[in-house]
């Protein structure tokens, strides 16, 4: 463990980039979670004395057409935005890693099935296929976290079916069958294990592509439903007032779901330099 944690050191010193999205990562996790105690306004609150008011040292972010604060419903919906995002790439990973698996370690007709049900998967444009899920089940919260799993799913179980695929013959698997063990606990013991560097670098870039997801689907009316504060939501509801100045209500929300999919994407080459043996020194 202190050889994790000097290296983790080691690679925050060295990689600026890598320092800044970690900090960026842990400011966004700790307003998911003491967002609704630190935003200034009760974000459902409606002040008709306020309507569309600029930014002011009373409302940094200014006000919406009901006149409700916007930096506080920025901060509120990152909990909501993050929550949708955390979900959705548990359970595409828990499912696709688990497909993966199977596929490369037993191979045969179980390979084709499960390669055929991926195939079919990525056949359609993914946003596309997102939106007919979620028309299909109705836009609720949980719809959006299936089908944004349903789609993320190929990802998870290519990546983990060609690492098993690399390691089911290695020698320790080998040494591990003389051993006794059964195929089921090497695959879950001896290969699945070190086969989650890649993956986790997967689960960081899927992070900003599930909340990029989350917010087009608010976006387009299929996503999360108002009054709730939703990054996507809250840029629809902005960009009808563009046109006549009210510039702030889209920008900000903007602003924030681009620095959050921006954060995860830089994650992703620092977890790559924090998981992979070969840059340990």
């Amino acid at each position: 463990m202190n050889q994790f944690f000097t290296h983790f050191k080691y690679i925050l010193k060295e990689n600026l980039v890598t320092a800044l999205s970690f900090f960026m990562f842990f400011v966004i996790v700790f307003l998911s979670i003491f967002g609704s105690y630190l935003a200034p306004y009760d974000p459902l609150l409606t002040d008709a004395t306020a309507v569309l008011s600029p930014p002011s040292l009373a409302h940094p972010f200014g006000t919406d057409n009901l006149g409700r604060d916007v930096l506080s419903r920025v901060i509120v919906a990152t909990r909501l935005d993050l929550w949708i995002a955390f979900s959705a790439v548990f359970l595409s990973f828990f499912i696709g890693s688990a497909l993966g698996a199977i596929s490369g370690f037993w191979g045969g007709w179980l390979d084709k099935i499960i390669g055929r049900f991926c195939d079919a998967i990525m056949a359609f444009p993914l946003f596309v296929l997102a939106m007919g899920i979620v028309a299909t089940l109705g836009n609720s919260v949980e719809n959006i976290i299936y089908a944004t799993a349903i789609i993320n799913l190929p990802f998870y179980a290519r990546v983990t079916r060609s690492e098993v695929l690399i390691r089911r013959d290695a020698g320790y698997v080998q040494a591990a069958k003389l051993n006794g063990n059964s195929d089921l606990r090497i695959l879950a013991l001896q290969i699945f294990p070190n086969s989650l560097p890649p993956m986790i670098i997967q689960i960081s870039l899927n992070m900003g592509w599930a909340i990029l997801n989350a917010a087009g689907l608010s976006f387009i009316g299929l996503g999360v439903r108002p009054p709730d504060a939703e990054w996507g939501i809250m840029v629809a509801e902005g960009a009808t007032y563009i046109v006549s100045g009210e510039w702030w209500l889209a920008l900000f929300p903007g602003l924030a779901l681009m620095l959050a999919v921006f954060c995860f994407n830089l994650l992703g080459d620092g977890l790559r330099d924090l998981v992979d043996p070969k840059k340990r020194t």
